[in-house]
């Protein structure tokens, strides 16, 4: 269980501290976006699930079944950032990103089963 709680607390700050300041980035990483909203939404939304990530790491067994939720979340990014890159809609730095959500979703399928059987502490 301590494993859950260390990937899932790591993914939380790694993830707050990256998707914060872009907050104050969109002219640097949507030049010219014709719907700004979805720009802000977009962070918006990925910095609610760093919250969710950090709330998982409280108590693993517990919130056992949003870690499914969790790796499809970061499983989304593996599939379709790639795709926009080789279709020419994203530049390359978005490849590495996915890396990153790559790592974390290995990471987040042990933490999911490190946690199987565990009884809850409620």
């Amino acid at each position: 269980m301590k494993v859950a709680r260390w990937v899932f607390r790591v993914a939380g700050i790694y993830g707050i501290v990256v998707t914060a300041p872009m907050f104050f980035l969109e002219t640097q990483m949507a030049p010219g976006a014709v719907h700004p909203i979805f720009f802000y939404a977009w962070v918006s939304v990925n910095l609610c699930w760093q919250v969710l990530f950090l709330l998982v790491s409280t108590d693993p067994v517990r919130y056992r079944p949003m870690m499914v939720v969790s790796i499809l979340e970061k499983a989304a990014a593996v599939v379709v950032v790639p795709w926009l890159c080789l279709s020419g809609r994203v530049g390359g730095m978005w490849v590495g990103a996915a890396g990153a959500d790559l790592v974390l979703a290995v990471l987040f399928v042990a933490a999911h089963r490190a946690t199987r059987g565990v009884p809850s502490q409620d």
